[in-house]
């Protein structure tokens, strides 16, 4: 366990996936939007740790040790006495194009900030150098927890901490009530300094047109630094400098996009946390993305992010 400072604290659910195989058997992992961002955080060198709860259960000691494993700091997951964790299949088509059913709705991260000991998690999120979150983080909280979590971010960000965030929007974790998740989101940017969109999602969400529109959108938040994810072309960033569009290097054809975007945020943070700029940072991470689309699951095994 490392006593130093956490550089990034990555807040979210991390759930037990199973994938089916090629030969029709599933296969146990673990994936979850910020949880997949701060392992490949960790491998990157970036000293992360992972807030959430989970239950006292055998998958959720597996998901501890797995985070150990990979160097996330687990002082941050809660640990809740007889709840499970939250469970999801992918269904993945001939194109690499993944469905997701869950069994999630009784699991313990929705608490995270209703728990005994939540204002424990809060006061931690203001020593971090750096949080982040994204619009599945809050999909999972009730209104007391969302308000909890972004007045704590309100807090963190006056003292000098810096607010990441993936709009990654998933209308099922919203019950598709729009209303509620456009004023939780318009409250959560207005306290993100770095917002790593979608273009996708956001299109879905808010009925831009293009990623230049997302752009102008979350500006007008006053968010300094903005990186829109479109797809296999290209990522487009803009800050103070201006705009540029930083294309994909090679189309890689996908054996599974899990965790595509996931990676290249972590790319991107450890670049700029290292003191890359913006258009730099979004070329390293196309590069991470392109190889962890290449492989099954969330995650790739370590042995393949060492060949490259």
């Amino acid at each position: 366990m490392s006593d130093k400072k956490p550089g990034v604290i990555c807040v979210g659910e991390v759930m037990i996936e199973l994938s089916r195989g090629n030969e029709g058997r599933y296969g146990q992992a673990f994936g979850g939007d910020t949880f997949n961002t701060a392992v490949y955080l960790a491998r990157a060198g970036v000293p992360a740790a992972y807030a959430t709860a989970m239950g006292d259960d055998p998958y959720s000691d597996s998901l501890v040790a797995l985070a150990s494993a990979e160097g996330v700091n687990t002082d941050l997951i809660m640990r809740v006495p007889g709840r499970n964790p939250g469970l999801y299949m992918i269904e993945t088509d001939p194109k690499g194009e993944r469905k997701f059913y869950y069994w999630r709705d009784s699991s313990p991260a929705r608490d995270l900030f209703e728990l005994p000991g939540w204002a424990a998690i809060a006061e931690t999120l203001l020593t971090a150098r750096m949080v982040y979150f994204s619009g599945i983080t809050l999909s999972l909280y009730s209104n007391t927890g969302v308000g909890r979590f972004l007045a704590a971010l309100e807090i963190a960000r006056k003292q000098g901490v810096t607010i990441a965030f993936d709009g990654n929007f998933r209308p099922r974790g919203w019950k598709g009530d729009v209303g509620r998740t456009r004023t939780i989101f318009t409250e959560a940017l207005k306290r993100v300094d770095i917002a790593l969109p979608t273009f996708e999602d956001e299109a879905m969400l808010w009925g831009d047109t293009n990623p230049e529109a997302t752009v102008e959108r979350l500006q007008a938040f006053g968010i300094g630094e903005i990186v829109v994810k479109n797809g296999a072309s290209n990522a487009l960033c803009a800050d103070k400098n201006g705009r540029e569009l930083v294309p994909v290097p090679e189309v890689v054809e996908p054996v599974d996009t899990t965790a595509a975007g996931d990676s290249f945020n972590a790319a991107y943070l450890a670049a700029r946390l290292s003191g890359q700029p913006p258009v730099t940072s979004a070329a390293l991470a196309h590069g991470l993305a392109a190889q962890v689309i290449r492989h099954r699951g969330a995650i790739m095994p370590r042995a393949a992010a060492a060949m490259h």
